[in-house]
């Protein structure tokens, strides 16, 4: 899958059931449901759960807990606008189950 291919399943009811769960995370939250994309990495310990919560918690507005779980994902995934955020993550995730 790529990008592309990710946001065409944006007109689905539910996400492709292949995507892991740091992307079925994101497929919820561009659907707006913050809430099932956060219980679907609220316990998920891999770095790539981790980024995923970083960005829902500061959609948020918790830029506290945020931070927390940036640097728990060890990683600056961090950027300027939230859709650039989101965009950028998809990118890496949809690359990374490509391999």
């Amino acid at each position: 899958m790529n990008p592309d291919s990710f946001h065409a399943t944006l007109t689905e009811d539910a996400p492709p059931a292949s995507l892991t769960a740091p992307l079925q995370a994101l497929w919820w939250d561009a659907k707006g449901n913050w809430p099932l994309a956060h219980q679907l990495v609220d316990e998920l310990e891999t770095t790539d759960g981790m980024a995923v919560h970083a960005y829902l918690h500061r959609k948020g507005g918790e830029l506290g807990n945020a931070d927390y779980w940036y640097r728990r994902a060890g990683r600056a995934y961090y950027r300027e606008n939230l859709s650039e955020e989101w965009t950028a993550l998809i990118e890496g995730l949809l690359s990374k189950d490509a391999h």
